[in-house]
């Protein structure tokens, strides 16, 4: 599959920070944005990409080169005039040709599932499609307002909050159909959300939002430039980390299963969870050495987190397997009451 990176931007807002960086060269992790980006490109199988590159177009080219060495097929369209987001993917038309493709920018954060958006294109056979996410403070974006079906009735461009019908930001992720590019005029600047977009829906044209899972951020400022990384950091943005990076990994693992029924718990908050389930079966002479246990002459019970995610495991062993299996439906269900309990108390 084909995707074009729009990787032409300046980044005026980040310079304070990045210096003279073209913004699809801003570390992220150590490695610059768009390196994140072609790798989540080529793991969904968009294995030719061509970049629009414009401001210090050499940086990216050279640290690029064909992409040989992030697995993936690069070209490189260089803007002499801006063009504008439309205008600059028109002037990859060679690279497309006549195939859907994608358009990302080679300055933002993303985990979506790509391929999807090219599916569900497909499916519905649409002008364009867009990956939309929900925000909660989306007063600096476009929002696109969709039916019940998922097509496109209006957009609204950076509103305040007097104008806001809608959680959907407009990502600037989209899959399109390369007829529609016939559209876009020639040698000057035009852009998807302000002049193609509202065109399309003059003419009737099917535009799909598709609302996306995962995480998404436009680095676009020094502030979400921050929270970016702080997210990276947290694990809010899945990313291949490089070694520099990578969180300190605890000693010790998941807890082994023991012989008999075993059963996962997922919860909020291990340690707190653990701490209510502590000071129930304090009295009942529970042991703290190792998880928490349990032991009489007919079972032995340990409680303990997992260390992989947020759940406990639940173990139970027993001469007879049907008690034992009841035993961990019990303590289970225990368990969840308690995490029921603490997100209402």
């Amino acid at each position: 599959m084909k995707a074009v990176i729009m990787a032409g931007g300046m980044g005026s807002r980040l310079k304070a920070i990045t210096g003279d960086r073209p913004k699809p060269m801003v570390p992220l992790l150590g490695r610059p944005l768009m390196e994140h980006i072609l790798e989540l490109l080529r793991s969904q199988g968009f294995d030719q990409v061509c970049a629009a590159v414009r401001y210090r177009a050499g940086d990216i080219m050279a640290h690029f080169g064909d992409g040989s060495r992030f697995g993936v097929e690069m070209q490189y369209r260089v803007e002499e005039e801006p063009l504008g987001t439309a205008g600059a993917v028109k002037n990859c038309r060679d690279f497309y040709g006549g195939e859907d493709f994608l358009v990302i920018s080679g300055d933002a954060a993303c985990d979506f599932w790509l391929s999807r958006l090219m599916e569900e294109h497909k499916r519905r056979g649409a002008a364009v499609t867009l990956a939309l996410c929900r925000h909660s403070e989306p007063l600096s974006y476009g929002l696109a307002v969709t039916d019940g079906e998922g097509r496109i009735r209006s957009f609204v461009e950076k509103p305040d909050w007097s104008r806001v019908v809608t959680d959907l930001v407009n990502t600037g992720i989209y899959v399109i159909s390369p007829r529609i590019m016939e559209l876009v005029p020639e040698g000057r600047e035009f852009d998807f959300a302000k002049d193609l977009f509202p065109l399309l829906l003059s003419r009737g044209e099917l535009l799909l939002g598709l609302p996306m899972e995962g995480y998404w951020c436009d680095v676009g400022s020094p502030l979400s430039y921050y929270r970016c990384c702080a997210d990276a950091l947290e694990g809010k943005l899945r990313l291949d980390f490089p070694e520099l990076f990578r969180p300190p990994i605890p000693s010790g693992g998941d807890v082994p299963p023991l012989p008999g029924e075993n059963l996962d718990c997922a919860c909020r908050s291990r340690a707190e969870l653990m701490g209510s389930l502590s000071e129930l079966l304090m009295d009942m002479g529970a042991d703290y050495s190792d998880g928490l246990q349990l032991d009489s002459p007919r079972f032995h019970l340990r409680i303990s987190p997992l260390a992989s995610r947020s759940a406990l495991r639940i173990s139970v062993s027993s001469q007879d397997a049907e008690f034992a299996r009841e035993l961990a439906i019990s303590a289970r269900d225990l368990a969840r009451a308690l995490e029921k309990g603490g997100e209402t108390g």
